[in-house]
């Protein structure tokens, strides 16, 4: 009980300190702690929800749903998650009423035309589940080559012996992944293959590779992959806002240090 009780006045004291210092004073302390860039971001995100109203339905959603996130399933666990994270009940429904208009603002701002970004990057979303040896001789992939298209060997023992990368611990299996996450060229040389055909020595970087296209899974445009692009063009619009307000700021800076 000690502990609780230093700790709400230390928290207390912090908060009279901070009421006493000006605005000048707080944006230092933003910058010297490195806050700053998050509170821009928080400020972008209150401006562009700041239009958007809920229902008395969505409202009710809202509270559900931030339950759910932390685990409040009853008013003692929710008067305790209060307490530990020093907020009032006020504030939490505000936060859960904040999310939920973010995610609306996702999908009014985005959702009618998801389906042309995600033929856009349906093409890296692919995943792809290949078979890979490396090596740096030419001389040596060469003959892997040969002995594959031979049938003298199989592709898994060829992979364990000769490939120079962690493949050769899984004998050279790899995936699924989506196309995005590999090299750009070997992403290109599995997209245009099919599957099980074995492809000839290519040059990537300092690697001489043999590649197999294994299995080619095609994505789907379920609602979690409609929440990820949903997510993916709010994050990307947010960069943008953040590097123009970042750019505002410093130019304000520099016109004071010039006065």
């Amino acid at each position: 009980m000690t502990a609780v009780i230093e700790s709400v006045n230390t928290w207390q004291e912090a908060t009279t300190k901070l009421n006493k210092f000006s605005t000048a004073e707080v944006l230092h302390l933003l910058g010297k702690y490195q806050m700053l860039p998050a509170l821009i971001k928080e400020v972008v995100i209150d401006q562009a929800i700041a239009p958007i109203s809920c229902t008395r339905e969505e409202e009710k959603i809202a509270y559900e749903n931030l339950a759910q996130q932390y685990q409040i399933t009853s008013d003692d666990a929710r008067q305790r998650w209060l307490e530990k994270n020093n907020l009032s009940a006020e504030q939490l429904d505000a936060i859960a009423i904040r999310q939920f208009k973010i995610e609306k603002f996702k999908h009014l701002t985005w959702g009618g035309d998801l389906e042309t970004y995600f033929s856009q990057r349906k093409y890296q979303l692919d995943r792809v589940v290949y078979s890979l040896i490396r090596t740096t001789n030419i001389g040596i992939a060469q003959e892997i080559y040969f002995r594959l298209q031979a049938g003298e060997q199989s592709f898994a023992e060829l992979a364990r012996e000769y490939s120079q990368g962690p493949e050769a611990q899984t004998n050279g299996l790899i995936g699924p992944v989506e196309l995005q996450t590999i090299h750009p060229g070997l992403a290109k040389i599995l997209a245009t293959s099919q599957p099980q055909q074995l492809l000839p020595p290519s040059q990537l970087e300092n690697w001489i590779v043999i590649v197999r296209l294994e299995k080619l899974l095609l994505i789907q445009l379920d609602n979690s992959l409609r929440q990820r692009l949903l997510n993916e063009r709010f994050h990307s619009w947010l960069q943008a806002q953040m590097k123009s307000q970042n750019y505002q700021i410093q130019q304000r800076k520099n016109a004071t240090i010039k006065h």
